[in-house]
């Protein structure tokens, strides 16, 4: 019998054959799911109507943000002024279907460019193919940011250094992706509502409170992202299968290229190796947050509606939860909470990191 060659006989052979194999098919698989998803986005632009084009005076470098809205005409001032802060040159929005003069208010800034739908958030991915569209056609080879109306970012030595410093350092070490965890935030009852506080917007004095601890992480075998649950949602409203919370891990700040995709909100995207914002041999990567402003004035409202638009994940389930326990009369605040105070209290506790951004 003639023996041919090839790999070693004997089961530690056959596994290091097989795992070659599954891996390029996996490899495979994922490239021809961005290229689905970038032509999913490429259709989908086809649904948004241009109200406030200003995209013509985009100049090379300028860090842009990118937003899908609807009725958050009370949270804008907050929004656009944080961001002017930290550096961003020009904002592009998708208005979907806002009765309240969002669009029109938009419209009129000199940084906002603005396109308009009445399509199906939800037939959109939540938004996401728009932003992927959006993303393809203004971001390439930019510094992009994409958050909600109600997220304001805060990172490392954001005080005193501006994001094009972050975005800089970050290009200097050739790193294409920063991560922020989503920090709930939600008022205390009965508290009083302060003044100003310099460095932080309305939106977020008046909600000011967070979990400092009570977080789970795991990593998505698929994609390499880290997944993490729990705080004041989990806490509240999904005690009873705290799995059903909603995901805390976001990367919404990208060197943007064309063949890039988000694949699941700010969750996800791909290529994966976007995704590794994080050092699992020991040391520490920079990271920043999100602080996320849902639960201030009108949230109960907002939710109830939501809940029965029916337009978000699951046909809108988060949001019957909300309403569930807020007419159960559950409470956010509990005696564990702490009162956010800037930056250095999240790095203090774990939640940020300036790594080797001295």
């Amino acid at each position: 019998m003639i023996r041919g060659t090839g790999p070693p006989a004997g089961p530690f052979g056959v596994r290091v054959k097989m795992s070659a194999i599954s891996r390029a098919i996996e490899s495979y698989g994922l490239r021809l799911e961005r290229r689905r998803l970038r032509l999913r986005a490429r259709r989908k632009l086809r649904e948004l109507h241009k109200v406030a084009d200003r995209t013509a005076v985009i100049r090379p470098g300028d860090i842009l943000l990118f937003a899908t809205v609807r009725n958050e005409r009370a949270r804008l001032s907050d929004f656009l002024a944080h961001y002017r802060s930290l550096g961003v040159e020009q904002f592009l929005f998708v208005d979907n279907g806002s009765t309240d003069g969002t669009g029109a208010v938009l419209a009129d800034q000199p940084d906002c460019s603005v396109w308009e739908t009445s399509a199906s958030y939800r037939r959109a991915r939540y938004g996401v193919d728009w932003m992927n569209g959006l993303l393809g056609r203004y971001g390439h080879d930019s510094w992009t940011l994409v958050v909600d109306a109600d997220e304001f970012l805060v990172y490392p030595h954001c005080d005193t250094r501006p994001l094009r410093a972050l975005t800089d350092w970050l290009d200097d070490g050739s790193v294409r992706a920063f991560s922020a965890m989503l920090i709930d935030l939600y008022p205390k009852e009965g508290e009083r509502v302060q003044g100003p506080v310099a460095g932080l917007p309305g939106s977020v004095v008046r909600a000011r409170w967070f979990d400092p601890a009570n977080y789970t992480l795991s990593r998505n075998p698929r994609y390499g992202n880290l997944w993490i649950q729990g705080g004041v949602r989990a806490r509240t409203f999904f005690g009873a299968d705290p799995r059903r919370a909603p995901a805390l891990n976001k990367i919404p700040l990208v060197k943007w290229r064309r063949h890039y995709a988000y694949v699941s909100s700010t969750h996800t995207l791909l290529p994966r190796g976007l995704n590794l914002v994080y050092d699992d041999t020991g040391g520490e990567k920079a990271a920043g947050a999100l602080l996320h402003a849902k639960f201030g004035p009108g949230f109960a409202d907002r939710a109830r509606a939501e809940a029965a638009r029916g337009e978000h994940f699951d046909g809108g389930s988060e949001y019957r939860a909300y309403v569930r326990a807020l007419e159960e009369g559950a409470a956010l605040w509990c005696p564990d909470s702490q009162r956010y105070s800037g930056w250095r209290q999240l790095e203090s506790l774990g939640l940020i990191s300036a790594g080797s951004w001295a």
